[in-house]
């Protein structure tokens, strides 16, 4: 028995009408709404489907971290060992040592014990190019798949050119490992429904249009992967069926928005953040602030010195029925969502759900750092999707984040915030209704764990 987990953002329930190739695979099996954990974001969710806990417990509490020790702010790039606890893979090598796993593609899989991996790791050159490259166990794979398939478009993946060639790629590349060496368990993460329904707006035409690209691409695989799973079998002799068991599922649904919010410049208007003047305009200071924010799609982390009372209580108070703000969250209280981790902010912002929160602290564009108007998602204190816009002007990213037109991340509070997950055999899910934390154990019990 192999079993495909497939890790789609922004799958909704609606686009399934236009998916006939993903709804042929599992008309035979089952279909729950998903309710994502807060936050609804991608590292996080990630996290509580392959570990079944939550942020209190694993340590994933967004899609960046705070590392207090170094004052660095670490987007997107952890290793694995961020995540603290045992994931799907580690559980079944625990069960069955024989059993192999593959990774592809899902964020801070790096260094992790599945027994295949692939995920991008640009090579960061000394004169601040890249030069495109994956993390791949075995280490060689990476030259292997680039070698037949070219290497992985990463200007595709994210940015004004992200479109259906990344998850192209990836699924092309998931392919040719499954062929060469099926492994038991396979999680592959697809994440072309992000894009549109960011930049347009999850009911916009090209939303549409991506749901229908993406389905096209899962029709391949879903036909490769029969192949290449399907036994052989002796002259004479009939091969027994052994199409690999598949769950499908959201990580989050993408929700309309019309506002944007930012917290750092209110912390700035308010004395508690600090900027440095240099070459490039003004640089967040770290150290001299009393608060700063490190935002994330609908929600943020507010980091101040854990026993400035007086601070904590002064952000508080700014946030509180601010427009666009549903929940100011601090000490006790972040257990609601539990999120009550040594990694967490003070304070944390939860936005409605018609709003989303932005990183930026200048008031004048001008001012802005270089790295604002550039796709660069390690050095900008927070997640930044004005980064699948251009501006033809400039030949460069806009400063505008009103453009933005989809987000997530909040609580979900009605099914438009529901994702969905599918299987294509019966009696694997069992219920109607499931959080992305029961992922893990719907995996798990097909290998009689």
């Amino acid at each position: 028995m192999s079993l495909i987990f497939l890790s789609i953002p922004g799958l909704r329930e609606r686009d399934l009408a236009s998916m006939p190739k993903l709804c042929e695979m599992t008309r035979r099996g089952e279909r729950a709404a998903l309710i994502p954990s807060f936050p609804a974001v991608t590292c996080p969710v990630q996290a509580n489907m392959t570990t079944g806990k939550l942020p209190s417990e694993h340590g994933v509490i967004a899609n960046g971290f705070y590392w207090r020790d170094k004052q660095q702010v670490e987007m997107w790039t952890a290793w694995n060992d961020c995540i603290l606890s045992p994931q799907i893979w580690d559980i079944l090598h625990q069960h069955d040592p024989e059993l192999k796993t593959a990774v592809w593609f899902p964020l801070h899989s790096k260094g992790c014990h599945a027994d295949l991996i692939c995920t991008p790791a640009p090579v960061h050159n000394p004169d601040g190019s890249e030069s495109l490259w994956c993390y791949t166990r075995p280490t060689e794979m990476y030259g292997e798949l680039r070698d037949k398939l070219g290497h992985f478009p990463l200007q595709h993946f994210w940015g004004p050119l992200a479109n259906i060639k990344s998850t192209a790629w990836i699924i092309d590349s998931a392919i040719v490992a499954a062929k060469e060496q099926q492994p038991d368990f396979f999680y592959i993460y697809l994440p072309h429904l992000d894009y549109a329904a960011q930049k347009f707006g999850p009911n916009s035409p090209e939303a549409a249009k991506s749901v229908a690209e993406l389905d096209a691409e899962l029709g391949k695989l879903f036909n490769s992967l029969a192949a290449a799973y399907a036994p052989s079998a002796s002259p004479g002799e009939v091969a027994a069926a052994a199409d690999p068991i598949y769950i499908v599922a959201s990580e989050y649904a993408i929700v309309p928005v019309d506002h944007v919010t930012y917290p750092n410049r209110v912390l700035r208007e308010a004395g508690l953040l600090k900027v440095h003047e240099a070459e490039g305009g003004e640089l967040l200071d770290l150290a001299a602030s009393k608060a700063w924010a490190m935002v994330d799609h609908q929600h943020s982390h507010i980091f101040t010195d854990p026993n400035d009372t007086t601070t904590i209580d002064a952000v508080c108070q700014l946030f509180a029925g601010k427009e666009g703000i549903a929940e100011v969250l601090s000490g006790d209280e972040l257990s609601r969502y539990h999120l009550n981790h040594e990694r967490a902010g003070q304070v944390l912002l939860v936005s409605t759900a018609n709003s989303w929160q932005a990183y930026y602290w200048w008031h004048d564009g001008a001012r802005a750092p270089k790295f604002a108007r550039t796709v660069d998602i390690h050095r900008k204190p927070g997640y930044d999707p004005v980064e699948l816009f251009f501006d033809p002007a400039t030949r460069s990213i806009p400063l505008d984040a009103t453009l933005v037109r989809g987000s997530h991340g909040a609580p979900v509070e009605s099914e438009s915030g529901q994702g969905v997950v599918l299987t294509s055999h019966p009696d694997m899910l069992n219920s109607q209704l499931l959080r992305d934390t029961q992922l893990c154990d719907v995996a798990l019990r097909q290998f009689g764990c």
